[in-house]
């Protein structure tokens, strides 16, 4: 092989693992923008997902809080009708 057919391999296997280097950059690099757009949908979820629990909860306190005085309510009631009965007897 002459010197001249030499550095056309060279040239050609330069070349070769230059594209090679290229591609697989690119594709690291589209995977990684992928996988960070993944994880920001993902967040958005989790954080409507947060947000709708935090809503139901404060709606449960809210009538867990509704109940809490008419049970009251009803127990001044009941001690009224025992006290009523108790004269009556």
């Amino acid at each position: 092989m002459s010197g001249h057919g030499l550095a056309e391999a060279v040239g050609a296997f330069g070349m070769f693992t230059l594209a090679t280097s290229v591609i697989t950059v690119s594709i690291r690099q589209l995977a990684g923008t992928r996988r960070a757009k993944v994880l920001v949908v993902r967040e958005q979820e989790y954080r409507k997902i947060a947000e709708e629990a935090v809503a139901t909860q404060q709606s449960t306190e809210q009538l867990l809080t509704e109940l809490n005085g008419r049970l009251t309510e009803m127990q001044s009631r009941m001690e009224s009708l025992e006290r009523i009965l108790q004269t009556v007897e």
